[in-house]
Parts: structure tokens; C-alpha cells; sequence
């Protein structure tokens, strides 16, 4: 019920009387007065006044059903929505899911991960209370060749959804890296699993570094949150939200398109090393190009010193700026 008064005071946006919240959800005042109390007492201020009702002023930080449930508008707000305090990977309990038979859509969120994986096995971080860890469901009908192409609209729909929450403008290191200043905030992790020659199910895995006021060790140099950059707070619920608003429309382009001619310049248009020197790292060798953008397949194109322009294709192979990680 908390996930329905929620949704109601945050449509409409002003005063709700408790008649309507009575009549909408079936229930009785008293059960509506506990609801409201025990938002309350979750850190939602919901003002209450004789004769208009209840309004909601503020609600806290916190990843909960009823909390992310409420801000849902996408395609797919009625899929299921798994929330969890703490797991090992939101990634692996997806999968848990999806091979349970879960729909297209189904959500999961960690407040914080213990096992949370990033590519090629790295560790991701995801503390309790300043992160947000997130996985999301697809079965697709296109070919699995294709699937590598959701994690540019992935990265795309993650940096959507940082400028619509904070106003500012990050960029997008190839081929799924959000960044500030030329620091991390967002990782991507997409994992396919396949039956004979098609797709059984695909799991988008993000992690948002949000409330951290550091970085240690290795990653002092390399990653940035979103309330070191600008010292304010933001609601991780809100952001995951939007995420999955701008994801499933892109997502459904794709889906009837079948590449990425509609995304390239957008993308392009926020792609860090666009029109800047890179380097190239993959197994065995190393080399300097021009990266021009990416194509309608996802490939970064990248002229190299002879003046020729190479596709490079994710995977193995890493681009890093000249002189550090952008």
C-alpha cells in the first residue's frame, strides 16, 4: 500500500484526501492513516491538513519497493521490481530471476552488493547508503550478434539520466563509461545467455557511484560520484528510475530498427575522445589513432597514423586517452 500512496501524492503533486486514497485503493481510513505514519517514520515528510488531505513535501534517500515503485514510468513500471538491502550481485540475482521465467523489464536493486562485478571480472564497490546497483531483464528476438550494441544504449540512456537529475553534462567514454571531469561514475556490465541460436534472456548490469566523498588506492585518479562533483545530494530511487525511462525507449528503436543509425550522432555528440587522439590496447598490441565516433553497428571508428580508419570492436580491446584513463 506505501508503494501506492506514494504514487498517488507524487502524480498528483499537491494535496490528496485520504477519501480518495480510501477509494482508489479499496481500504479504510485507518489502514491509510497507518500507511502515512509509517512512511513518516521511514523519513518521508507528507504534510497533513483537515478538509485537503495529504501532501508529500520530502522523501528521504532510500531504495526500497515502495520508493523506487512510485517513480516508475516506463515500459515496463509494471514489470516485477526486486529490491534488496544488501546482495551478492544484483546482476546474478536478475539471472535468478530471468531463469525463473521473469518477464522483460523486471528490475533489481541493491542499496549495497558484495560480489558486484564490473568487465573482465573486476570488482565493482557498491557500499551501503551512497550507491546504486541495478540489473534489468531483456529478451530480445534479434540475433545475439547484436546484443554487444545494448551496452552503448545502456551508456546512453545512464548519461541521459544523470543530466536530467543533476543538470549536468557527462560524457561517454567508449563504449559504456560515463564520466565527469574525466573520472568515472558509472559502470556497465551486459551479460547474455543463449539457447542453441537465440537469445534466452540478457541481463544490463549499472553501477552509479553516487554519495561517495572519495576514492582510495588505484581509484583516487579514476572515479568521481555524483555528490563529489557537486556537493549536493541525489535520490539513487529517482536516478534508477530514469535510467530504465530512457533505456526502454531506446531499447524499443533499436528493437525495430535492428542497429544504432538512430543513436550514432547523439551518442557521438557526448563521446569524450571524439575527434581527439586515443590509445588502442588490445592482446599483443598497442597503437595511437584519431577516434572519429562510432558507426550504426557500435563499432569506434579510429583513423590510424597511415590515415586508414579501423573499426574497433569491444571485448578485449580497451581505448584509453593519451595521457590517462579519458
Amino acid at each position: 500500500m506505501k508503494r501506492e500512496i506514494l504514487t498517488m501524492l507524487r502524480e498528483n503533486g499537491e494535496y490528496v484526501s485520504g477519501q480518495q486514497i480510501c477509494e482508489t485503493l479499496g481500504v479504510s481510513r485507518t489502514a491509510v492513516w497507518k500507511a502515512i505514519n509509517g512512511l513518516k517514520a521511514e523519513g518521508y515528510e507528507i504534510e497533513a491538513l483537515q478538509n485537503r488531505g495529504y501532501c508529500l513535501v520530502s522523501a528521504p534517500d532510500v531504495l526500497t519497493e515502495a520508493e523506487v515503485g512510485s517513480r516508475r514510468c516506463d515500459l515496463w513500471k509494471d514489470s516485477p521490481l526486486v529490491v534488496y538491502d544488501e546482495t551478492d550481485s544484483t546482476n546474478i540475482q536478475a539471472a535468478r530471476l530471468a531463469d525463473q521465467g521473469a518477464p522483460e523489464g523486471t528490475l533489481v536493486i541493491a542499496d549495497a552488493q558484495t560480489s558486484g562485478k564490473g568487465r573482465r571480472g573486476r570488482h565493482w564497490a557498491t557500499p551501503h547508503g551512497i550507491s546504486l546497483a541495478m540489473s534489468f531483464v531483456l529478451r530480445p528476438k534479434f540475433c545475439p550478434e547484436k546484443a554487444s550494441m545494448l551496452t552503448l544504449i545502456a551508456a546512453y540512456a545512464c548519461r541521459e539520466a544523470v543530466s536530467e537529475l543533476t543538470g549536468l553534462e557527462p560524457l561517454i567514454k567508449w563504449p559504456n563509461d560515463i564520466v565527469l571531469n574525466r573520472k568515472k561514475i558509472t559502470g556497465i556490465l551486459t551479460e547474455m545467455s543463449m539457447e542453441e541460436d537465440y537469445i534466452s534472456r540478457i541481463i544490463v548490469g549499472i553501477g552509479f557511484n553516487v554519495g561517495q566523498d572519495h576514492f582510495d588506492g588505484e581509484l583516487k585518479d579514476k572515479a568521481t560520484s555524483l555528490y563529489m562533483e557537486t556537493g549536493k545530494h541525489y535520490s539513487r530511487a529517482a536516478l534508477a528510475c530514469l535510467v530504465m525511462k530512457y533505456f526502454a525507449v531506446e531499447y524499443r528503436k533499436f528493437c525495430e530498427i535492428g542497429d544504432l543509425s538512430f543513436l550514432c550522432d547523439r551518442y557521438n555528440d557526448k563521446l569524450v575522445s571524439r575527434c581527439r587522439e586515443v590509445k588502442i590496447l588490445s592482446p599483443g598490441a598497442e597503437w595511437n589513432g584519431t577516434s572519429l565516433g562510432i558507426n550504426s553497428e557500435g563499432a569506434l571508428l579510429v583513423r590510424d597514423s597511415s590515415g586508414k580508419t579501423q573499426e574497433i570492436i569491444g571485448g578485449e580491446v580497451s581505448v584509453r586517452g593519451i595521457y590517462g584513463y579519458v
